[in-house]
């Protein structure tokens, strides 16, 4: 039994594994966007572009495209802030190489590259013909893009979300977020063009380490037309903020996230146009 058990787990290790790693045709983009703030938006960002930078070859990217003094660079260990997404779309050309791009950009601890959208500073605005241009410039240098986006229900987070080749819905595992989210994708199935479910993937956040939510009956409420959920366990050191530490997260937290970035890069790159 123990056997049988352990080839299951190395199984289950090497799907992922192969699932994250599997080339693309072109630059496939992610985003990730919540109901509300402080559902854990920016750090499943930040777990999902560690997992894609440590795993894959090509180059990966972050992009910050919710420039309202977002974290995503402090949960990433960004060494420094210079350029922003904003003023990245004032200067990029199509002439552009990869090494000409990185000069804008901030080169990650651990592998993986930063595009911020802010400089810490109050009411920096992220333009949406800027992200436009920005994206589709971008999407030929990196193979995975990981966007960390304004919440719902804004304009650039609802352009982010049909353009994207794959979605993430972070929300807490709360019955107030299950609610909230199983409202936002009745709005996303009620829209003609392009399908945007079955591309879509909800994380369920847990913000304490004793949940009360019935997780199968949240999954079963929110599994619409393709919908995967996932869980996102309690984890201490995810809960103090400040930079991520893989060497600090818990197992579960650790297996969760591999599974995440498995599960949604299999809809990005198979997803049907």
């Amino acid at each position: 039994m123990v056997g049988a058990s352990a080839a299951r787990e190395v199984a289950e290790a090497t799907r992922v594994a192969q699932a994250v790693q599997q080339p693309v045709a072109s630059g496939r983009q992610i985003v990730v966007t919540s109901i509300r703030g402080g559902a854990g938006k920016t750090t499943v960002a930040a777990l999902l572009g560690r997992t894609y930078a440590h795993y894959r070859q090509d180059p990966v990217l972050m992009l910050e495209a919710d420039p309202a003094l977002g974290t995503l660079p402090v949960r990433l260990a960004a060494p420094a802030v210079r350029w922003t997404c904003g003023d990245l779309a004032q200067i990029i050309e199509p002439t552009m190489q990869l090494t000409d791009i990185t000069g804008y950009l901030v080169q990650l601890p651990d592998r993986g590259w930063l595009l911020p959208g802010s400089q810490g500073r109050v009411g920096t605005r992220l333009e949406l013909a800027e992200y436009r241009s920005v994206m589709v410039a971008l999407r030929r240098y990196f193979g995975v893009t990981v966007v960390d986006c304004e919440t719902l229900p804004s304009e650039l987070s609802r352009t982010a979300l049909a353009a994207a080749q794959a979605r993430v819905l972070v929300a807490p595992a709360t019955v107030e977020g299950v609610t909230s989210t199983r409202a936002v994708l009745d709005w996303m199935a009620s829209l003609p063009r392009p399908l945007m479910l079955p591309g879509t993937v909800v994380v369920l956040a847990a913000s304490s380490p004793h949940m009360a939510l019935d997780v199968a009956a949240a999954g079963a409420h929110l599994q619409l037309d393709g919908v995967r959920v996932l869980m996102l366990p309690y984890d201490r050191h995810l809960a103090a903020g400040g930079p991520i530490r893989t060497d600090l997260l818990g197992e579960a937290t650790r297996e969760a996230a591999a599974q995440l970035a498995a599960e949604v890069l299999n809809r990005a790159v198979n997803e049907a146009r």
